[in-house]
């Protein structure tokens, strides 16, 4: 039995489609099916229900799913644990939104760069989600707001990044307080219902501004767009370039600067592929490092 097509199946679930998973695996859609109809004859019960576009999984396919999972991820600690005496494998790393763009590629970069046998799969959610994921064991680690309760036992946790809050006003406002503004200027609200944006409403709160609300999502390049536009202020972390280019916005400080959103990497101690973990912390460390060095004149 091919592992590859056993990859195709747990691909088809998560993505949804056949034409989605193609995409993902980098083959046509007609190799995907071809595949799905190999593994299904082996096991000898149908795994995948074809609905027009879209697929779902069969009584059958449900039952083999968690197996499935476990056995790719043994495969893929085979190579850790056949190579202990140089630094390869792959590595299963989550990132929340905000540091796929703004952390993430400059880790990865110094990381294929000094270790270029490490493979690393990306998967990309909330938070909340990559903790639970970390938790399981579905991923050895993640790039994720720091967490607003205790970390379990497994799992430990290093700072890379404190992110104060920001007014983020249009540019022409730049020289207005800030809570003037928060009080004044209709409000695009952080989602206050995700870590990030609760810190925004527990200073609110604190500070007694009623604001105007007018929008509220849980996507910072989004609101630096609507900003932009004179759709109103929001109240933000200074979160990590890139940003949208081309806009014209201020961003002011607030009187209390205590109030700090913090990013960082949260990991399993029991991953077999702990060595590659270790060569996360250390490369992103410096990855930190490099972003805060003054730069040249």
């Amino acid at each position: 039995m091919e592992t590859q097509f056993l990859n195709t199946f747990v691909t088809i679930v998560d993505q949804g489609s056949m034409a989605a998973a193609a995409r993902v695996l980098g083959i046509t859609p007609a190799a995907v099916a071809q595949q799905i109809r190999t593994l299904e004859r082996e096991i000898g019960a149908p795994l995948i229900a074809r609905v027009g576009r879209t697929v779902s999984v069969t009584e059958e396919g449900a039952r083999i799913l968690p197996r499935t999972r476990e056995l790719l991820r043994n495969i893929a600690d085979l190579r850790s644990v056949a190579t202990e005496s140089e630094i390869a494998g792959e590595l299963r790393l989550g990132a929340c939104p905000t540091a796929l763009a703004g952390i993430l590629p400059d880790v990865l970069a110094r990381m294929v760069e000094t270790f270029p046998q490490i493979n690393v799969f990306i998967k990309p959610g909330y938070s909340a989600d990559l903790y639970h994921a970390v938790e399981q064991g579905d991923l050895d680690a993640a790039i994720v707001l720091q967490a607003p309760f205790p970390l379990p036992k497994t799992c430990e946790w290093q700072l890379l990044r404190e992110e104060p809050l920001i007014v983020l006003a249009p540019a022409h406002l730049a020289d207005r307080d800030p809570h003037e503004l928060l009080a004044t200027q209709p409000l695009i609200r952080y989602d206050r219902h995700q870590w990030g944006g609760r810190q925004a409403e527990e200073y609110l709160r604190a500070q007694r501004i009623v604001p105007r609300e007018r929008f509220e999502l849980n996507a910072l390049n989004a609101i630096a767009v609507m900003v932009d536009r004179g759709l109103g202020v929001s109240l933000v972390p200074d979160w990590a370039q890139p940003w949208p280019e081309g806009l014209k916005l201020a961003r002011i400080p607030l009187p209390d600067a205590s109030a700090k959103r913090c990013i960082g990497i949260v990991w399993s101690r029991s991953s077999v592929r702990v060595r590659l973990v270790t060569v996360l912390l250390q490369e992103s460390r410096k990855a930190m490092q490099q972003r805060s060095a003054p730069k040249p004149l």
